[in-house]
């Protein structure tokens, strides 16, 4: 079943970590298994905030011995980083097998993304100028209180409650989903791709990576693709109705737009409510009205419907 939210601030920045945790919540009986989020803070010119998990949450429980492979991937991580000139200004970590970076580099940073995830057991969660990209097990309180989300100041966010149906119940099936080396793009989707395996394998002789059997990762890359050969956002969320078969409803964030898209039947749910200044939907009003319990009217948009805002 699943829940997708979203929400973008046109002129400011606000507490979108608390926001986006009361929409999920509000969520939770959509998709008990993990909860992601995926929320933009304001970047820095030539820093990249790097978030990287060397392990999957289930991983803790075989012992000892998982401790001292965490500290040598991360060793490896850390040395990778300083191969390819990449500064570590700070680093945080938000679980034992989660860590955040903010590193400056003006080298290839598809290339340094791509030499991290040679590890074993080593996944890069985002890189971006301002994106940052959370997700684990459980419920959205328990995320949030995890990777302290509730203090997360920015303009926009997706997110995403997960009932698992056809891949596993980890870390690395859990939405939302990045691509690099396009920065900033993140995917959350509720639905099924029919021609996913088609697709992957399109994507993957253009020399795109997957790090799941997730149907939905391959908008993210698909995305990811089409946004590096210029096409725009709308343009791109309008494409995939045409090639992309089956039954969805997706949000897409890049660093200063979110936008959505339905496929031709509309099958799976969406709730929209737009002001001058917020715009927010969610699959269900339950989770809109978790942020602005006041009157508000909201829309339901239609079949191959497609909208892009601004922050």
């Amino acid at each position: 079943m699943c829940g997708i939210a979203g929400l973008i601030h046109k002129g400011k920045s606000s507490n979108v970590g608390a926001e986006m945790t009361s929409m999920l919540r509000a969520l939770k009986h959509r998709g008990p298994d993990s909860t992601g989020y995926a929320v933009y803070g304001e970047p820095t010119e030539g820093d990249y905030i790097l978030r990287v998990n060397v392990a999957e949450a289930e991983d803790m429980s075989k012992g000892r011995g998982i401790h001292q492979v965490i500290v040598d991937r991360i060793a490896e991580v850390e040395a990778i980083l300083a191969e390819h000139g990449a500064k570590v200004k700070s680093k945080r970590a938000d679980t034992e097998y989660a860590l955040r970076y903010v590193v400056s580099h003006d080298g290839d940073t598809a290339k340094m993304a791509a030499h991290i995830e040679e590890g074993e057991g080593v996944e890069i969660m985002s890189m971006g100028n301002g994106l940052e990209l959370i997700k684990d097990l459980g419920d959205a309180d328990d995320v949030a209180a995890l990777y302290n989300l509730n203090a997360f100041q920015g303009t926009h966010g997706i997110g995403h409650t997960r009932m698992a149906t056809e891949s596993d119940v980890d870390i690395r099936s859990a939405h939302p989903y990045w691509a690099f080396p396009y920065n900033d793009v993140s995917v959350v989707h509720n639905g099924q791709i029919t021609n996913y395996w088609i697709m992957r394998r399109t994507m993957e002789r253009k020399g795109h990576r997957f790090m799941s059997n997730c149907d939905s990762e391959l908008l993210a890359v698909y995305t990811a693709h089409n946004l590096s050969k210029g096409i725009s956002l709308e343009d791109s969320l309008r494409q995939s109705i045409s090639e992309i078969d089956g039954v969805f409803t997706y949000l897409v964030a890049t660093k200063d737009q979110l936008g959505m898209a339905k496929d031709t039947m509309a099958a799976k749910p969406l709730v929209l409510y737009e002001s001058d200044d917020l715009i927010a939907m969610a699959s269900e009003e339950v989770a809109i009205r978790a942020i602005l319990p006041e009157e508000i009217d909201t829309t339901d948009p239609y079949d191959e419907e497609v909208r892009v805002w601004q922050a």
